[in-house]
């Protein structure tokens, strides 16, 4: 395609094929099965998620970001908040690694690990460890896994944040997306005081209350 040029592509366990991308309107993204993971569209999406919540939030210190990726929630959370602590789990390797060395990923602790593991030791080892803003963004291609959706692991969220935070799940919101993202939707409704829906491009964004 004219002004797209593939900078780099490696194997993911995970993912399969992970592209790194670079375009004259998009700039530089990483792809997994022509979807955007990130850069490009995604940190539009949480561009203008992040500037929403930040009018009613201006104090957070201490953030989780669970599906890393490249990282670009993460660089908004630092414009927006540049003295909070950011924690980034991600279960590959190879999008953090490209998110490094493309997409300025930096000054962020990260984990590699499954993100229900890693909120499942953080309940029981860790339980005074709260965050003020959970971002949650857990697709595997197009797909969110079946545990990211369960009462269990919303509850697992929820019981992370501090009293009166933050978190949002990022989900598509297009075809037949919509259906499966509205009945989430449903589920967050049950597990949090309030939810916020909010539309950014082609994607609903979940903004939990705890």
């Amino acid at each position: 395609m004219l002004g797209v040029k593939i900078l780099e592509e490696k194997t993911s366990l995970i993912n399969g094929k992970v592209s790194v991308v670079k375009s004259l309107g998009l700039g530089t993204y990483i792809q997994v099965a022509n979807l955007t993971q990130s850069g490009g569209v995604v940190y539009g999406v949480w561009k203008q998620t992040l500037s929403h919540i930040r009018n009613t939030n201006p104090k957070i210190q201490r953030v989780l970001i669970l599906g890393l990726g490249g990282g670009s929630a993460a660089k908004l959370v630092q414009k927006y908040w540049p003295k909070a602590k950011i924690t980034g789990v991600d279960i590959d390797p190879v999008m953090v690694e490209m998110g490094r060395k493309y997409l300025g990923l930096e000054n962020v602790e990260t984990v590699i690990e499954d993100a229900q593991d890693f909120l499942s030791a953080n309940s029981h080892q860790s339980p005074d460890i709260k965050y003020d803003l959970i971002l949650i963004d857990l697709y595997v291609g197009d797909e969110v896994p079946a545990k990211f959706e369960t009462d269990n692991y919303i509850h697992l969220v929820r019981s992370c944040l501090e009293r009166g935070r933050v978190a949002v799940f990022n989900r598509l919101y297009f075809g037949e997306k919509r259906s499966q993202a509205v009945k989430f939707g449903e589920k967050l409704d049950k597990n949090f005081p309030k939810v916020e829906r909010f539309f950014p491009e082609a994607n609903i964004m979940f903004i939990c209350f705890a």
